[in-house]
């Protein structure tokens, strides 16, 4: 019978869990979340989504705009996981392209803009004082991380552009390459 009642208690506290975890997203990344979308939404009406849709065509035809400035400029004013909202500008055929390269950049760039990607910050604040422990400076490390992963994250973009091909075609799956918004 105790085991019956452990598993009973297991089961209860599994789920108990799951809705303290809820309420915390609820009271932290949620609210954030939906302010950065309604701070976007506020800009692209002010701006006017003719001139957003306009402006993301122009990036959409230079790899180095698409996979590099966009996830940049993205995660460093929307933050993680905002930063992948901007995709909605691009073409279907550079999407997922853009998501490899945005979401790797909200990685790479914690150490010199930690507002980013605020729930990792732990794995840069861990890497930051074994180098202070070293007695060396964090910025620079900070800086070359970021550098490094504007590179790799381009590549990375790049790369998945080439992959998208290869599968589109072996599926015969055309994806578009006008941006196309639904409101």
């Amino acid at each position: 019978m105790d085991i019956i009642v452990e598993l009973a208690k297991g089961f209860i506290n599994l789920f108990e869990t799951g809705g303290k975890t809820f309420m915390s997203w609820m009271t932290g990344i949620v609210p954030v979340v939906l302010m950065l979308l309604v701070c976007m939404n506020s800009i692209i009406r002010l701006i006017g989504e003719d001139r957003i849709n306009s402006l993301a065509s122009k990036s959409a035809r230079n790899p180095l705009l698409r996979y590099m400035v966009l996830p940049f400029l993205g995660a460093f004013m929307l933050a993680n996981p905002m930063a992948l909202s901007l995709g909605r500008f691009l073409p279907e055929k550079y999407k997922p392209s853009y998501y490899a390269s945005a979401a790797f950049f909200c990685h790479t760039s914690n150490g010199i803009f930690p507002h980013i990607n605020a729930g990792e910050l732990f794995i840069w604040l861990g890497i930051a004082q074994g180098i202070q422990k070293l007695g060396l400076d964090t910025t620079s490390l900070a800086i070359r991380y970021l550098l490094v992963g504007l590179v790799a994250n381009f590549l990375c973009g790049w790369i998945t552009d080439y992959l998208t091909r290869w599968v589109s075609k072996q599926q015969g799956v055309v994806l578009s390459s006008e941006v196309k918004i639904k409101a």
